[in-house]
């Protein structure tokens, strides 16, 4: 038995992913969120130590050790969340994290306000999306109308109306010439075929 076997050197990486884009679109979106935690208690401790150095005058920041994690969102409301996130195009996936840091960075939020700021940023790309696809709707009836209304203006009729053609006979050169009037309604204007 070769080693090639047993580390399967020779099966082709499987470049495709068997996940589903909305599964894919969660996972990311929470990985974020977690991660945005993590850096507002970062940023938080910092703002303690340096709060505490300010007022003792000593630092002993490096003498505390902190745990890795130790804010976390209630099950309820993670469920919420991803719940959110199964709303959002895997398109606008990229968006929606590049607002989320924008509005992280803008706020500096505490630790337990960055699951609120993620919430008001999902609901506002979901109120984009479900605008876009009315957008995109609206667009699609107006292109069907239009279609229709354009096919019955290029219908093209044989019968034309003439209105200023100089041939249109009139009832004063009917008395002029002393000709018996035909018996058409003079103040119709006369139709003619063309081709």
């Amino acid at each position: 038995m070769s080693l090639a076997s047993w580390f399967r050197w020779n099966e082709p990486p499987n470049r495709i992913s068997q996940r589903n884009p909305t599964e894919m679109v969660v996972e990311t979106l929470m990985m974020e969120l977690s991660w945005q935690i993590k850096q507002a208690e970062k940023q938080q401790r910092e703002r303690e130590n340096e709060y505490r150095k300010i007022k003792t005058g000593v630092d002993y920041g490096w003498l505390v050790s902190y745990p890795k994690q130790s804010y976390d969102i209630s099950p309820g409301e993670r469920l919420q969340l991803e719940d959110m996130c199964t709303k959002i195009h895997p398109s606008y996936c990229g968006s929606v994290i590049v607002r989320f840091r924008q509005v992280v960075a803008e706020y500096e939020p505490e630790v337990q306000e960055v699951s609120r700021l993620f919430r008001s940023v999902l609901q506002e790309a979901a109120e984009k999306i479900k605008e876009e696809e009315e957008a995109k709707k609206l667009a699609r009836q107006w292109n069907t109308k239009n279609r229709t209304s354009l096919s019955l203006t290029t219908f093209k009729s044989r019968s034309r109306i003439s209105p200023f053609i100089s041939d249109i006979k009139t009832i004063s050169e009917d008395v002029e010439r002393g000709t018996q009037p035909t018996r058409r309604v003079w103040s119709m204007p006369e139709f003619r075929n063309t081709k």
